[in-house]
């Protein structure tokens, strides 16, 4: 099970386990330690996660973290855990922020089960930031999310790298946080930013709450025809897709097949293009035409049901991409992003040349016949 599924399986159960969590320790077994097993980290291994882990702070004697994480036999990652619901906040966890500057540590985690914020040092080196550069919560994640999440897992774990991108992580989110409260209660100096460029009286406050509205207004408005643009181009670019592309209509194989309700999203036409790219280099590509259906869009080779190329199956956050063997049962093999379909590049290549090597030799055997025939 990847890391994904791990993630929608924990999620899934919250509704059901959250009542029953009433004390740190029970969040520690409930949601702490399965995510940290999901991660591969061996829970139960003492020399790989260290409970009440215990490093003396100057006059501090016998305080305890609750989780240290060593990987190759170096304390990598300190977790320090509270109640589920309990303030997350480095003035409720001292402990956390003054253990990071006495280890090796270059990485802490402030969690309550729920939300999991991670701290560096890279403000100032050996001192933890008093912000995250990092939050991930278990009830509302994305692929974007868990491809971050990813980088602490013990397989992928690389200092260097996730060093490399926290510093932009760490001001992008802040700064998007920022663009977002201003969206819903713009700031005295937001509102005049704007106002001094439209209005050329003196702004008084009566004025300045008059444009806190319209700014307001504006944004939204803004927003919305944004939205509206996208999507239409979207859906415009299906159209014309469908035109020149070889994009067909749905297709009258299962009971799939009705149109109604049936999405073409922006992902399943980019993806439809790389698996296009990739058999461009043996077969015409206008001979890999598209048909989409509720469950999943199909990709075929001459637009024939019985030539099934492969299967995009994006409807859910994990995406699949369903492969054919030459019996033409389907396997299904999960992407985290489009690229990874050219990982597959082989087996599209020889499932479109399985079929025309089988056209080929029935053609074959149609000619011997007709040549025995006028013989």
């Amino acid at each position: 099970m990847d890391l994904l599924d791990s993630l929608q399986l924990l999620s899934s159960r919250l509704e059901q386990l959250l009542p029953s969590i009433k004390t740190e320790e029970a969040t520690k077994n409930a949601l702490i330690m399965p995510l940290l097993n999901s991660l591969g980290y061996n829970v139960f291994d003492p020399t790989e996660v260290v409970p009440e882990f215990v490093a003396d702070v100057g006059t501090k004697k016998g305080e305890k973290v609750d989780y240290a994480i060593f990987i190759d036999g170096k304390v990598t990652l300190l977790v320090e855990c509270k109640p589920v619901g309990a303030p997350l906040s480095l003035n409720h966890a001292s402990q956390l922020y003054r253990y990071f500057s006495v280890t090796d540590a270059r990485f802490a985690v402030l969690t309550d089960g729920l939300r999991y914020l991670f701290y560096s040092d890279l403000e100032s080196p050996n001192r933890m930031d008093e912000k995250p550069f990092f939050e991930f919560d278990v009830r509302e994640f994305d692929e974007r999310s868990v491809s971050e999440l990813k980088k602490f897992s013990k397989p992928l774990f690389n200092l260097e790298n996730i060093l490399s991108t926290a510093s932009e992580l760490k001001y992008a989110q802040q700064i998007q946080n920022l663009i977002a409260n201003e969206f819903e209660n713009p700031t005295d100096e937001f509102v005049r930013l704007f106002a001094s460029q439209v209005y050329t009286g003196r702004i008084t406050s009566s004025v300045q709450d008059q444009f806190r509205l319209l700014v307001k207004s504006a944004l939204r408005e803004f927003l919305r025809e944004r939205l509206t643009t996208r999507l239409r181009s979207a859906i415009d670019g299906v159209s014309s897709e469908a035109i020149v592309a070889g994009i067909s209509s749905p297709a009258t194989e299962e009971s799939d097949d009705n149109a109604d309700g049936i999405e073409t999203t922006v992902e399943e036409i980019e993806a439809f293009h790389i698996v296009r790219a990739i058999l461009a280099k043996v077969i015409d590509p206008g001979r890999v035409v598209m048909r989409d259906t509720k469950s999943y869009c199909g990709v075929l080779l001459d637009d024939n049901n019985r030539k099934p190329i492969c299967r995009l199956r994006f409807n859910y956050s994990q995406k699949y991409i369903g492969l054919f063997g030459s019996d033409k049962s389907e396997t299904r093999e999960s992407i985290e992003c489009l690229t990874d379909i050219y990982q597959f590049a082989d087996h599209l290549i020889e499932t479109v040349q399985a079929y025309d090597q089988r056209l080929s030799k029935v053609s074959e055997a149609t000619s011997l016949q007709e040549q025995e025939a006028a013989e």
